[in-house]
């Protein structure tokens, strides 16, 4: 077996299918893919040097659906209970040197239910690893990252990705703390958007304390809340009513207005945000709009997927922003979205104005 190994949500797995076949094939890779409804992993079978040449050339990042993706090295489908370690090693036989191994499964009840097996292993893999001069003595960022994909008791996937070019956490999941007191779950998708959509060089300087925000469809304040952990100043539009603790920060001003009508007086908006549950191509058009009269300089938004055909409408979504933007002869932004971890039907946009001063 080889090719790349994706890891998505479970129930998307068509959707990473689609996005690695048409990425692969734009770098002149072609293969095939085999998937398994609700496993949360995709293969994309190819030839072992185009594998590699995906691994570096294919930003992850830039993949809508894909949570992590990895070189596959082998494929151990008859691990012993009393030996597992053995046979792996074996397997690894011939790979460069690593830095740091990460035992992980699927984002599913049946990969859940392993967990104990591969936190019980990880410590046992990484001594024999080093041994076998496999791994850094060390754990070191700038080498790949050696993963070992769990499937069953008796199976794993070995493989790799580069420090350059993965997602910097195990299982590709980010470990997101949402402000404390947030009146509603949906604060984590914002929180986990900054983390993982934004450049960690840019991080601080694309968000910061005193910065004018604006979150459109706020109530009950999930949103607001994260911008208000940040330290920003924020205008939260929505009809309903807001967290009264959000309230008492200072911070926050309430507009009882409809989120699509709503213009702030001065255009020194930061930030615009916007969870609303709205028709997506109404609320793309809605992101567009603040970009082309320049009111905003940034934007994170959520835009709903339909039941089936979830690619194609990110690509259908995405494009009627970009044709928006380019008949008001728009240029200089960045555009791209991802499904995240604490998103579910529905996908995180994030575009950005490109200021001359910004690398």
């Amino acid at each position: 077996m080889s090719g790349v190994l994706l890891y998505c949500r479970a129930g998307f797995e068509s959707e990473c299918a689609a996005e690695i076949q048409e990425r692969a094939g734009a770098l002149g890779v072609y293969g095939f893919c085999k998937t398994q409804a609700d496993s949360g992993v995709v293969s994309f079978q190819c030839k072992p040097e185009e594998a590699d040449h995906i691994g570096r050339k294919l930003a992850v990042r830039d993949l809508v659906f894909a949570r992590q993706l990895i070189i596959i090295q082998a494929e151990c489908n008859s691990l012993a209970v009393d030996d597992r370690i053995a046979p792996l090693l074996d397997a690894a036989e011939g790979m460069q040197k690593c830095g740091t191994v990460w035992v992980e499964t699927a984002d599913t009840n049946e990969g859940r239910a392993l967990s104990a097996l591969c936190k019980s292993i990880s410590t046992p893999l990484r001594i024999a690893f080093r041994k076998a001069e496999l791994l850094t003595d060390k754990d070191v960022t700038n080498r790949p990252v050696l993963h070992v994909f769990f499937r069953s008791t008796h199976s794993a996937i070995l493989g790799y990705s580069y420090s350059y070019n993965h997602a910097p956490y195990p299982m590709g999941i980010p470990r997101i703390k949402s402000p404390k007191g947030a009146p509603s779950r949906s604060a984590a998708k914002l929180a986990e958007a900054f983390k993982v959509m934004i450049p960690p060089q840019e991080l601080e300087k694309r968000v910061s304390s005193g910065m004018n925000a604006v979150d459109l469809g706020a109530c009950p304040g999930g949103w607001t809340a994260v911008l208000v952990a940040q330290g920003m100043m924020v205008s939260a539009v929505d009809n309903g009513a807001m967290d009264e603790r959000l309230m008492d920060t200072g911070q926050v001003k309430h507009f009882r207005e409809d989120g699509f009508a709503f213009r702030p007086k001065k255009r020194n908006i930061q930030w615009l945000v916007c969870d609303m549950v709205e028709k997506p191509v109404r609320v793309a058009h809605l992101m567009a709009d603040w970009f082309i009269e320049e009111y905003c300089e940034q934007a994170l938004f959520n835009l709903k997927l339909p039941m089936k055909k979830r690619y194609a409408a990110v690509q259908q979504y995405l494009q009627a922003i970009h044709d928006r933007l380019q008949e008001a002869e728009v240029r200089g932004y960045e555009l791209s979205a991802r499904h995240l971890y604490h998103d579910r039907e529905e996908v995180t946009v994030y575009l950005r104005k490109k200021l001359k001063t910004s690398s």
